[in-house]
């Protein structure tokens, strides 16, 4: 009632509003599930995360605009994002994300693992010394100090040591600060690399080792790192990635410029972009050292990798 008048205003309810996105194929059993609640994690200026309420991987669904990294489990928007706030209840399922009043459906689907096809040795050890000067030349580190879990592990993949490589992925999960830990992205491009890699280099021992690592991963991420960065491990154990380190190993591979890939990726975040390269480069090397080519004792990794 309007005070001192006596006439009833009726507040009309907005109505849903549909929008529309592309969604990577990681989502698409989360998404043509039956509709199952979520919540928003948290909400950035180009994007913001949901939790499914589920124990099937991927738990975290990033809604995004295409301006935002493109991240291995993302549904990239033509809209803005919709209103929102960390802790507000969304759904995700029956081929769509609901947030608020705004259900946002799968116009088409993209491939956060697309086949990189054959690559020579001989390029790969061409490409290393290059990649490294480039990661030198630019300032960016990763987060974490060099030598220990680090060190370990790039010694373990060079080895072929399942023990070593094991043993250094369980104590580099969810170390250090942020939404995805300094240790988690450096896995994360490891296992990129040493499934896209050493399958395209048929170097079968540096998949078999990606294999073995993909399955810790997958085992322990869930309660050793945070919901997002458990999910983008996921990802990556399927040899998954974001859009800017799939371009990186296009340019590794020859099929486009490695240089400006590498510095793009290298402004991910605040370390995110030089950890998901030092696992990368880390990869690389071990394909080579596993498939026998002499030329990786001049290209170690580096101190500023």
């Amino acid at each position: 009632m309007t005070l001192g008048t006596g006439t009833r205003v009726r507040h009309r309810t907005p109505a849903n509003v549909q929008a529309f996105g592309a969604a990577s194929t990681a989502l698409r059993p989360a998404l043509e599930s039956p509709r199952r609640p979520a919540r928003v994690l948290a909400v950035f200026p180009l994007g913001m995360y949901l939790e499914i309420r589920t124990e099937d991987e991927p738990s975290v669904v990033a809604v995004v605009t295409g301006e935002a990294t493109r991240l291995p489990n993302a549904m990239v928007l033509g809209d803005p994002l919709p209103p929102a706030s960390a802790g507000d209840e969304a759904a995700v399922g029956d081929g769509c994300v609901e947030i608020g009043r705004v259900t946002v459906r799968v116009r088409r689907w993209w491939d956060p693992a697309p086949p990189l096809g054959p690559v020579g040795a001989d390029r790969l050890a061409r490409a290393l010394p290059r990649f490294t000067e480039i990661c030198e030349a630019s300032g960016r580190r990763p987060g974490l100090p060099s030598g220990g879990a680090g060190a370990m592990l790039a010694e373990g993949c060079h080895r072929g040591s399942l023990a070593t490589a094991i043993t250094a992925a369980e104590q580099l999960m969810g170390l250090g600060p942020g939404l995805t830990p300094s240790g988690d992205d450096m896995l994360a491009g490891l296992l990129v690399a040493l499934r896209h890699l050493g399958g395209s280099a048929g170097v079968r021992r540096a998949v078999w080792l990606a294999d073995w690592l993909a399955a810790t991963v997958a085992f322990d991420a869930g309660t050793r790192t945070t919901p997002i960065s458990a999910t983008l491990l996921h990802c990556a154990a399927r040899g998954e990635a974001c859009v800017d380190a799939l371009a990186v190993l296009r340019g590794v591979a020859g099929r486009r410029p490695l240089e400006p890939a590498l510095r793009r990726l290298l402004q991910i975040g605040h370390t995110s972009g030089a950890d998901l390269a030092w696992g990368m480069r880390t990869g690389m090397s071990a394909v080579l050292a596993l498939g026998g080519m002499t030329a990786v004792r001049t290209a170690q990794p580096s101190r500023a990798l």
